[in-house]
């Protein structure tokens, strides 16, 4: 295997499993510790971000040597669970694809940025160049927002996977839930139960139309349109009885400049007067964008040899460091099967990744 592929391969084999997603999951511990003694023997000045115990992130700087511009580069350890996967740790390559679970999503990319960092690290550039490989992206991004409580720099990649395109936006997304209350009661006296079940149906009808409109109605040049589903739904207490109680679940994806107040102001619309209907907004995140005239971006697209720019329809931690005020793209491997049964990433586009990181921190800092 190259060096890429054994390292990415060795990232796999440790079980990082977010333990926010899966009860009793493995979380970040033995993978920040393997990257952390690994980035000490390439000669990174390295140290460990632990704002909850169990959940550290590792951060390690390239020292320069003096007046140029800083990079950070992004990626992180966790992973989404495994319960579809068969043999999700086993690190299988064939035809040229690593296979397992963060394969692509995003332990390649890992893999890759660690070995750019430390190649740089041996040419004695201007600037720092600092890698965060951190914990907990697939849940609340405790492990960036920890970070970046503590460092910055002039721009950022973040090595989300792009099929090797130069990225500059993705959409952002808006939790919600809706509760109709209905009353208790035998499932042989109509006369003193309401259905809180039925109720929800016209809600659920609003919410599809919701969703046509977004559809139908502004579009993100890269992003495309907004877009609403309905993820969970429960209620009731059994056959018998008139249910109480009915909660949807669901999710609003955003663009740039649609706030959660607007989210909310739309869904609390939907419900109509006269209802019982309850809207209670759950985590969020906003949209992310940066001008595809800026000058990282240029730098990104001469380095990737890419002429067009694309936006994605994840979100990613890239909306943070973009918040925090440093320019952002993304950039990385080429793959698939994300939170998927069957994951995998292209070996040779983990070599170009290395290729690219390592030109953008030669421009940028050098």
């Amino acid at each position: 295997m190259s060096e890429v592929a054994d390292l990415a391969a060795a990232l796999v084999r440790i079980d990082s499993v977010n333990p926010s997603l899966a009860t009793g999951a493995a979380g970040e511990t033995e993978i920040a510790a393997f990257v952390a003694r690994w980035l000490r023997d390439a000669g990174l000045d390295v140290t460990i971000v632990e704002p909850v115990p169990g959940r550290p992130s590792v951060v390690a700087v390239a020292r320069g040597t003096g007046g140029g511009q800083s990079l950070l580069l992004n990626a992180h350890l966790d992973t989404v669970g495994v319960d579809a996967m068969d043999d999700p740790f086993d690190a299988r390559i064939a035809d040229g694809r690593l296979h397992g679970r963060g394969s692509y999503d995003m332990k390649g990319a890992l893999a890759a940025v660690m070995l750019a960092v430390a190649d740089v690290a041996k040419t004695g550039l201007a600037g720092d160049v600092t890698l965060t490989a951190v914990a907990d992206e697939e849940v609340a991004s405790i492990g960036t927002e920890a970070v970046l409580e503590t460092l910055t720099a002039d721009a950022c990649i973040v090595c989300e996977p792009t099929e090797l395109e130069v990225a500059v936006g993705h959409r952002g997304f808006a939790g919600f839930e809706i509760e109709t209350r209905g009353v208790a009661a035998h499932g042989s006296r109509p006369d003193l139960g309401e259905d809180a079940i039925v109720k929800m149906g016209p809600i659920l009808v609003a919410l599809a139309e919701l969703g046509r409109r977004l559809e139908d109605g502004a579009r993100h040049p890269l992003l495309g349109p907004g877009s609403l589903h309905a993820s969970l739904i429960e209620g009731g207490q059994e056959f018998s009885s008139y249910p109480e109680r009915c909660v949807v679940t669901g999710e609003r994806r955003t663009l740039p400049g649609e706030t959660l107040a607007l989210v909310e102001r739309d869904l609390r619309a939907l419900l109509g007067s006269g209802t019982n209907a309850v809207v209670r907004m759950l985590v969020a995140r906003d949209a992310f964008e940066i001008d595809p005239a800026h000058d990282l971006v240029r730098v990104a697209r001469t380095a990737a040899g890419t002429r067009d720019v694309v936006g994605l329809p994840f979100w990613a931690d890239s909306a943070l460091t973009g918040a925090a005020g440093i320019p952002t793209l993304l950039f990385g491997p080429a793959g698939g099967g994300a939170h998927a049964a069957v994951e995998w990433v292209e070996v040779a586009s983990l070599e170009r990744c290395r290729e690219v990181y390592r030109e953008i921190a030669t421009a940028l800092c050098g």
